[in-house]
């Protein structure tokens, strides 16, 4: 009985490490590779932190773009669309925003990186609680 009580915790503590790592994803924006890291996971309703790594095709980091996090929400049944973006700033080789999803649900998101006069984008969707 000790011995599956002591199992349980270690179980209870990996999963609060693991769940306490928050939301990340890869995607690719061209040919630059974006990692995208929120700070809560699930995101949540309300206010979330996200840092954006960019790298080359040569695994260096890119540090001279700008970097926009759009954010929206279709219309649903007696609710218009929601569309917000944040610009994020970049800190050490690493872009980051604030989005406040205003409510929980499924939002479309868009790192849009322009750089050498030429835009590109990784787009995905965050459900959040």
């Amino acid at each position: 009985m000790k011995k599956s009580a002591a199992f349980m915790m270690v179980l209870l503590l990996i999963a609060g490490i693991v769940y306490a790592k928050g939301y990340e994803l890869n995607k690719r924006a061209g040919d630059y590779s974006v990692l995208i890291k929120i700070d809560k996971n699930p995101p949540v309703a309300g206010k979330n932190s996200v840092e954006i790594t960019i790298t080359d095709p040569s695994g260096k980091a890119v540090t001279d773009a700008k970097v926009v996090l759009a954010y929206s929400m279709p219309a649903m049944a007696g609710m218009p669309a929601a569309s917000y973006k944040a610009d994020a700033t970049l800190s050490g080789n690493v872009y980051k925003a604030k989005v406040d999803y205003s409510m929980s649900g499924p939002w479309n998101n868009e790192v849009k990186i322009m750089r050498g006069g030429k835009t590109v984008s990784a787009k995905f969707t965050i459900d959040a609680k």
